[in-house]
């Protein structure tokens, strides 16, 4: 196996690019890198799990005939390269096909998060101007007044509205022949966004140059192989299972495997023996459930399972330890974010040291360092900020919050906002956030989002919102409510708010616990000090243990 130093010192960002893509820095195009360039090989491209039980196989020929007719009717509607078209769909083979058809016409995909409602829903696609959603029947009732001019419905229970059209028949009356609109590396292709603490969610403009540092992340870290049985768990309404469950594993012509149903450990389980997957990548969370279901993992499991990836916060040592002594698999930890991909890592494919709680050590195209509070760089054992060093980064793609907003920068750094060790091997150890945002079962919740949604409800005058330390799911989301006077506190209520919260934002974002409180602390200018509420909670939890 090759050393980490020896990738390091071999990489060369024009000979990765003219080894990895068919297309170029100034003429490429995803559709061509994750589907057309396997034509004509005869290849499985998905593996599709239906929610009743169904399930299919399509090839990149059926991929690329879908994607090629859904590709003419969204320029048959007058949509063109560089307009941005949202996929609200389950895991499901149309959500591949319109991925596909968006980026063949150079169109920017937009992921919308299924357990998003309206409120979410609307702020991303009033956000970024998106010209069409397509959608099925389930998730089309969270569209209703939604300013959207071109919806796209498949399978469809009931009547059509006027302004939709059936994703399968619009289909059959479409040409499957479709030129692939070629771009360049500073072209987008996906229109992500991520939580922040000063205001609703930012959007996250993803360049082509991207697929490239995916690519790079699925080899090294991942180590991806021909003959492996990949499976990713993660949504890919979010960055991870969008950037490493299709765009990176197929842009190696690698299948890849969606489940539409619910994730569950017996649902996992069963998708893990059915398919013998091989290299699976997922959430800490998800991970954690399995350690605490255990005993539903059949010893058979260890014939086929040969790595783990796990990306969203660091792993505990019981998880790696069952992982690797029951199962006889390394499970490693590996960080990234929405704005900069996976770019540290213990890789598989790479020999290096490997420190359990660390995160690793930057991935090749990488460079990190650990900044003090004057942005200096620190020495091994020094604690600051993690920042991506982006020129000596030639992978890194981020061009700033909205396309233009470079905040998160200083200098040639790019601030992580995460709080880390230089350990004594060079490599990071993850100690926390440096700023508000909540970490809820694998997922980035904004507290401003939550907030500002508590502030809908009449009853609300204030509310402030934490995450709350957890074992099971890193952080629960908690609010602290101040109630206008008429108004009383009471169980009913709390369950009234969190109804709401449930219903207009998402799923996972509600507040799984409100406290009532007659103020919030705020510093002198009135912005409220989540800081010193996060402080209570953790104390509290540290008094509980104690006394247990």
């Amino acid at each position: 196996m090759k050393t980490l130093e020896q990738a390091y010192q071999e990489f060369n960002f024009d000979d990765f690019l003219a080894e990895q893509l068919v297309g170029t820095a100034e003429s490429v195009n995803a559709y061509i890198e994750c589907c057309g360039r396997y034509l004509g090989l005869n290849k499985t491209a998905l593996i599709w799990e239906g929610k009743n039980g169904e399930s299919a196989e399509w090839t990149f020929e059926q991929l690329a005939e879908a994607s090629g007719k859904l590709a003419n009717y969204f320029v048959s509607v007058g949509l063109k390269a560089g307009d941005c078209i949202a996929g609200l769909l389950p895991r499901t083979p149309e959500l591949l096909i319109t991925i596909l058809a968006t980026w063949r016409m150079g169109a920017i995909y937009q992921p919308l998060f299924t357990a998003f409602e309206s409120k979410a829903i609307e702020h991303r696609i009033n956000t970024v101007k998106t010209k069409l959603i397509v959608t099925n029947d389930e998730q089309r009732k969270k569209l209703h007044g939604v300013a959207i001019k071109h919806i796209l419905t498949a399978h469809p229970l009931n009547t059509l509205s006027h302004q939709d059209a059936d994703f399968w028949s619009e289909l059959t009356k479409q040409s499957s022949v479709f030129a692939p609109v070629m771009q360049s590396f500073e072209n987008d292709f996906l229109m992500m966004f991520t939580s922040g603490t000063t205001g609703l969610a930012k959007s996250v403009p993803v360049p082509l140059k991207a697929v490239l540092a995916f690519k790079g992340y699925m080899t090294y870290a991942v180590d991806l192989r021909e003959e492996d049985s990949f499976w990713n768990l993660a949504d890919p309404g979010w960055a991870y299972g969008l950037y490493y469950g299709i765009a990176g594993p197929l842009s190696l012509g690698h299948s890849i495997i969606m489940d539409e149903r619910a994730f569950s450990v017996d649902n996992a389980v069963q998708i893990i023996q059915k398919y013998k997957v091989s290299n699976l990548t997922g959430s800490p969370t998800a991970f954690r459930m399995f350690f605490g279901f255990k005993e539903k993992f059949d010893p058979s499991i260890k014939q086929h399972l040969r790595v783990v990836s796990s990306a969203g916060e660091p792993l505990t040592p019981e998880v790696i330890h069952w992982f690797n002594h029951d199962l006889n698999v390394n499970i490693y930890d590996q960080y990234g974010q929405t704005e900069l991909g996976m770019v540290v890592a213990n890789h598989h494919a790479l020999e290096h040291e490997k420190k359990v709680g660390s995160a690793g050590f930057a991935n090749p195209g990488h460079r990190f360092v650990v900044l003090n509070q004057n942005n200096e760089e620190v020495e091994k054992g020094g604690i600051g900020t993690l920042a991506i060093d982006f020129s000596q980064s030639p992978l890194t793609w981020f061009k700033g919050y909205g396309g233009n907003d470079l905040k998160s920068f200083v200098g040639k750094y790019y601030l992580t906002g995460d709080t880390v060790k230089l350990n004594e091997f060079g490599g990071v150890d993850f100690i926390g956030r440096a700023d508000d945002v909540i970490t809820t079962s694998g997922y980035r919740v904004g507290p401003f989002d939550v907030e500002s949604t508590l502030l809908e409800c009449e009853e609300v005058l204030e509310s402030a919102v934490i995450g709350k330390p957890d074992l099971e799911r890193t952080e629960v989301v908690k609010a602290f409510v101040v109630l206008k006077p008429q108004f009383s506190a009471s169980d009913e209520l709390s369950h009234k708010l969190q109804a709401y919260v449930r219903s207009r934002l998402s799923k996972h974002a509600y507040p799984k616990e409100i406290e009532f409180v007659d103020i919030l602390p705020k510093t002198s200018s009135g912005k409220i000090q989540r800081n010193l509420l996060k402080q209570q909670e953790v104390a509290k939890m540290q008094g509980i243990q104690k006394a247990v």
